[in-house]
Protein backbone atom coordinates (compact mmCIF):
# COMPACT_ATOMS: atom_id res chain seq x y z
CA UNK A 1 0.00 0.00 0.00
CA UNK A 2 1.42 3.73 -1.09
CA UNK A 3 1.01 6.25 1.27
CA UNK A 4 -1.17 8.19 -0.70
CA UNK A 5 -4.27 5.24 -0.66
CA UNK A 6 -5.17 5.94 2.97
CA UNK A 7 -5.87 10.00 1.97
CA UNK A 8 -7.54 8.77 -1.02
CA UNK A 9 -10.18 6.48 0.40
CA UNK A 10 -11.08 8.99 3.34
CA UNK A 11 -11.54 11.55 0.75
CA UNK A 12 -13.42 9.50 -1.83
CA UNK A 13 -15.83 8.38 1.42
CA UNK A 14 -16.34 11.82 2.22
CA UNK A 15 -17.34 13.55 -1.53
CA UNK A 16 -19.77 9.86 -1.89
CA UNK A 17 -21.38 10.74 0.93
CA UNK A 18 -21.87 14.54 0.09
CA UNK A 19 -22.77 13.13 -4.23
CA UNK A 20 -25.07 10.44 -2.70
CA UNK A 21 -26.75 12.71 -0.12
CA UNK A 22 -27.36 15.72 -2.48
CA UNK A 23 -27.20 14.28 -6.08
CA UNK A 24 -23.94 16.48 -6.72
CA UNK A 25 -20.73 18.75 -5.48
CA UNK A 26 -18.32 15.75 -5.08
CA UNK A 27 -15.70 16.91 -7.83
CA UNK A 28 -15.17 20.36 -6.03
CA UNK A 29 -14.29 18.08 -2.89
CA UNK A 30 -12.70 15.28 -4.57
CA UNK A 31 -10.64 16.70 -7.04
CA UNK A 32 -8.42 19.44 -5.36
CA UNK A 33 -7.90 17.01 -2.08
CA UNK A 34 -6.67 14.09 -4.59
CA UNK A 35 -4.52 16.69 -6.20
CA UNK A 36 -2.15 16.77 -2.79
CA UNK A 37 -1.45 13.35 -3.11
CA UNK A 38 -1.84 12.47 -6.33
CA UNK A 39 -1.09 13.60 -10.34
CA UNK A 40 -4.01 15.53 -11.86
CA UNK A 41 -4.17 13.86 -14.41
CA UNK A 42 -5.20 10.84 -12.08
CA UNK A 43 -6.85 13.02 -10.00
CA UNK A 44 -9.69 13.67 -12.25
CA UNK A 45 -10.18 10.62 -13.64
CA UNK A 46 -10.64 8.90 -10.72
CA UNK A 47 -13.39 11.23 -9.59
CA UNK A 48 -14.90 10.61 -13.03
CA UNK A 49 -14.69 7.11 -12.62
CA UNK A 50 -15.84 7.54 -8.82
CA UNK A 51 -18.76 9.20 -10.06
CA UNK A 52 -19.43 6.75 -12.78
CA UNK A 53 -19.75 4.19 -10.51
CA UNK A 54 -21.90 6.19 -7.75
CA UNK A 55 -24.13 7.37 -10.75
CA UNK A 56 -24.70 3.26 -11.53
CA UNK A 57 -26.03 2.36 -7.93
CA UNK A 58 -28.31 5.48 -8.28
CA UNK A 59 -30.22 4.86 -10.39
CA UNK A 60 -30.60 1.12 -10.07
CA UNK A 61 -31.43 2.11 -6.49
CA UNK A 62 -33.97 4.62 -7.13
CA UNK A 63 -35.05 4.34 -11.28
CA UNK A 64 -38.51 5.38 -9.90
CA UNK A 65 -37.89 8.45 -8.92
CA UNK A 66 -36.36 9.56 -12.00
CA UNK A 67 -37.79 12.39 -14.00
CA UNK A 68 -36.70 10.57 -17.62
CA UNK A 69 -38.43 13.55 -19.94
CA UNK A 70 -36.21 15.92 -17.67
CA UNK A 71 -32.88 14.07 -17.85
CA UNK A 72 -33.12 13.04 -21.76
CA UNK A 73 -33.93 16.53 -22.31
CA UNK A 74 -30.95 17.78 -19.63
CA UNK A 75 -28.38 15.46 -21.20
CA UNK A 76 -28.51 16.24 -25.45
CA UNK A 77 -28.75 20.36 -23.95
CA UNK A 78 -25.52 19.46 -21.80
CA UNK A 79 -23.78 18.01 -24.76
CA UNK A 80 -24.36 21.44 -26.93
CA UNK A 81 -22.56 23.22 -24.22
CA UNK A 82 -19.97 21.04 -23.59
CA UNK A 83 -17.66 22.31 -26.60
CA UNK A 84 -17.75 26.31 -25.66
CA UNK A 85 -16.88 24.77 -22.15
CA UNK A 86 -14.38 22.98 -23.42
CA UNK A 87 -13.16 26.28 -25.41
CA UNK A 88 -13.51 28.49 -22.26
CA UNK A 89 -11.11 25.83 -20.94
CA UNK A 90 -8.35 25.84 -23.24
CA UNK A 91 -8.31 29.69 -24.30
CA UNK A 92 -9.89 31.48 -21.11
CA UNK A 93 -8.28 32.56 -18.06
CA UNK A 94 -8.79 29.57 -15.62
CA UNK A 95 -7.63 31.21 -13.03
CA UNK A 96 -10.21 34.51 -13.13
CA UNK A 97 -12.90 32.27 -14.75
CA UNK A 98 -13.24 29.75 -11.71
CA UNK A 99 -13.17 33.03 -8.88
CA UNK A 100 -15.78 34.47 -11.00
CA UNK A 101 -17.82 31.42 -10.86
CA UNK A 102 -17.73 31.14 -7.37
CA UNK A 103 -18.89 34.83 -6.59
CA UNK A 104 -21.75 34.00 -8.74
CA UNK A 105 -22.46 31.01 -7.11
CA UNK A 106 -22.45 31.91 -3.70
CA UNK A 107 -24.53 35.34 -4.92
CA UNK A 108 -27.12 33.01 -7.03
CA UNK A 109 -27.53 30.80 -3.68
CA UNK A 110 -27.93 33.28 -1.71
CA UNK A 111 -30.49 35.45 -3.59
CA UNK A 112 -32.75 32.17 -3.86
CA UNK A 113 -32.41 31.48 -0.35
CA UNK A 114 -33.48 35.24 0.83
CA UNK A 115 -36.20 35.76 -2.18
CA UNK A 116 -39.86 36.06 -1.32
CA UNK A 117 -40.63 34.35 -4.70
CA UNK A 118 -38.74 31.85 -7.02
CA UNK A 119 -39.85 30.86 -10.39
CA UNK A 120 -42.04 27.54 -9.91
CA UNK A 121 -42.33 25.41 -13.27
CA UNK A 122 -45.57 23.04 -12.89
CA UNK A 123 -44.19 21.27 -15.64
CA UNK A 124 -41.25 21.11 -17.71
CA UNK A 125 -40.38 23.50 -19.65
CA UNK A 126 -38.11 23.47 -22.84
CA UNK A 127 -36.40 27.19 -22.55
CA UNK A 128 -35.28 26.59 -19.31
CA UNK A 129 -34.29 22.75 -19.96
CA UNK A 130 -32.39 24.65 -22.35
CA UNK A 131 -30.78 27.50 -20.59
CA UNK A 132 -29.81 24.96 -17.44
CA UNK A 133 -28.94 22.48 -19.92
CA UNK A 134 -26.65 23.86 -22.18
CA UNK A 135 -24.90 26.06 -19.10
CA UNK A 136 -24.31 22.80 -17.61
CA UNK A 137 -22.71 21.42 -20.06
CA UNK A 138 -20.76 24.67 -20.30
CA UNK A 139 -19.48 24.57 -16.56
CA UNK A 140 -18.70 21.05 -16.72
CA UNK A 141 -16.70 21.15 -20.21
CA UNK A 142 -14.57 24.23 -18.20
CA UNK A 143 -14.47 24.19 -14.64
CA UNK A 144 -16.46 20.17 -13.46
CA UNK A 145 -19.26 21.82 -12.53
CA UNK A 146 -22.27 20.42 -14.08
CA UNK A 147 -24.74 20.33 -10.76
CA UNK A 148 -25.42 24.13 -10.17
CA UNK A 149 -27.84 24.54 -13.34
CA UNK A 150 -29.22 21.59 -12.40
CA UNK A 151 -30.24 22.57 -8.84
CA UNK A 152 -31.70 25.75 -10.37
CA UNK A 153 -34.02 23.73 -12.71
CA UNK A 154 -34.89 21.21 -9.97
CA UNK A 155 -35.68 23.88 -7.84
CA UNK A 156 -37.95 25.19 -10.17
CA UNK A 157 -39.57 22.14 -10.27
CA UNK A 158 -39.88 21.28 -7.51
CA UNK A 159 -38.57 17.99 -7.09
CA UNK A 160 -38.40 16.06 -4.06
CA UNK A 161 -35.10 15.42 -2.51
CA UNK A 162 -35.45 11.41 -3.66
CA UNK A 163 -36.51 12.63 -6.94
CA UNK A 164 -33.47 15.39 -6.97
CA UNK A 165 -31.02 12.99 -6.21
CA UNK A 166 -31.85 10.30 -8.66
CA UNK A 167 -32.60 12.26 -11.32
CA UNK A 168 -29.35 13.87 -11.39
CA UNK A 169 -27.93 10.54 -11.23
CA UNK A 170 -29.28 9.29 -14.47
CA UNK A 171 -27.62 12.76 -16.14
CA UNK A 172 -24.50 11.71 -14.26
CA UNK A 173 -24.62 8.43 -15.42
CA UNK A 174 -24.19 9.84 -19.21
CA UNK A 175 -21.60 12.79 -18.61
CA UNK A 176 -19.46 10.82 -16.20
CA UNK A 177 -19.40 7.69 -19.17
CA UNK A 178 -18.83 9.84 -21.86
CA UNK A 179 -15.64 11.51 -19.82
CA UNK A 180 -14.36 8.28 -19.02
CA UNK A 181 -14.37 7.42 -23.07
CA UNK A 182 -12.70 10.55 -23.57
CA UNK A 183 -9.71 9.98 -21.23
CA UNK A 184 -9.59 5.84 -22.85
CA UNK A 185 -9.05 7.95 -26.16
CA UNK A 186 -6.53 10.00 -24.68
CA UNK A 187 -4.51 7.45 -22.89
CA UNK A 188 -5.47 8.50 -19.10
CA UNK A 189 -6.88 5.20 -18.13
CA UNK A 190 -4.02 3.33 -16.38
CA UNK A 191 -3.19 0.94 -14.02
CA UNK A 192 -2.58 3.34 -11.08
CA UNK A 193 -5.84 4.88 -11.93
CA UNK A 194 -7.73 1.30 -11.88
CA UNK A 195 -5.97 0.83 -8.89
CA UNK A 196 -6.72 3.76 -6.94
CA UNK A 197 -10.53 2.90 -7.79
CA UNK A 198 -10.59 -0.80 -6.55
CA UNK A 199 -8.81 0.76 -2.99
CA UNK A 200 -11.46 2.73 -2.90
CA UNK A 201 -14.41 0.89 -3.52
CA UNK A 202 -15.01 -1.06 -0.84
CA UNK A 203 -15.49 2.79 0.81
CA UNK A 204 -17.23 4.54 -1.81
CA UNK A 205 -20.15 1.67 -1.48
CA UNK A 206 -21.19 2.07 1.98
CA UNK A 207 -20.90 5.80 1.96
CA UNK A 208 -23.69 5.71 -1.46
CA UNK A 209 -25.83 3.88 1.18
CA UNK A 210 -25.45 6.08 4.32
CA UNK A 211 -25.51 9.10 1.99
CA UNK A 212 -28.97 7.49 0.68
CA UNK A 213 -29.98 7.18 4.38
CA UNK A 214 -29.09 11.21 5.07
CA UNK A 215 -31.10 12.18 1.87
CA UNK A 216 -34.52 10.58 2.77
CA UNK A 217 -34.09 12.14 5.72
CA UNK A 218 -33.69 15.49 4.51
CA UNK A 219 -36.77 17.56 6.01
CA UNK A 220 -37.94 21.08 5.68
CA UNK A 221 -37.71 22.92 2.16
CA UNK A 222 -34.74 20.18 0.54
CA UNK A 223 -33.54 22.93 -1.54
CA UNK A 224 -32.10 25.41 1.43
CA UNK A 225 -29.91 22.91 2.14
CA UNK A 226 -28.52 22.44 -2.08
CA UNK A 227 -28.35 25.97 -2.06
CA UNK A 228 -26.07 25.89 1.69
CA UNK A 229 -24.14 23.20 -0.08
CA UNK A 230 -23.94 25.43 -3.18
CA UNK A 231 -22.13 28.36 -1.00
CA UNK A 232 -20.02 26.10 0.45
CA UNK A 233 -19.12 24.71 -3.25
CA UNK A 234 -18.38 28.24 -4.30
CA UNK A 235 -16.18 28.72 -1.09
CA UNK A 236 -14.49 25.65 -1.68
CA UNK A 237 -13.39 26.70 -5.30
CA UNK A 238 -12.68 30.45 -4.62
CA UNK A 239 -10.19 28.98 -1.80
CA UNK A 240 -8.52 26.35 -3.81
CA UNK A 241 -8.24 28.75 -6.49
CA UNK A 242 -6.67 31.66 -5.03
CA UNK A 243 -3.98 29.07 -2.74
CA UNK A 244 -3.69 27.61 -6.44
CA UNK A 245 -4.34 24.06 -5.70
Amino acid sequence: MTPAILPIVVISFIATIVRSTFGFGESLIAVPLFALVIPLKVAVPLSVLTSLFVAMVVVVQDHKAIHVNSAKSLILYAVLGIPIGLLILKYGNEHWGKIALGIFIICYSIYTLTARDVLHLKQDNRAWLFICGFLSGVLGGAYGLNGPPLAVYGNMRRWTAQQFRATLQAYFLVASFTGIVGYLIQGLFGWMLIKYFLFCLPFVLPAIFLGRHFNRRLSGPFFRYVYWGLIFIGGVLIFFTVVNI
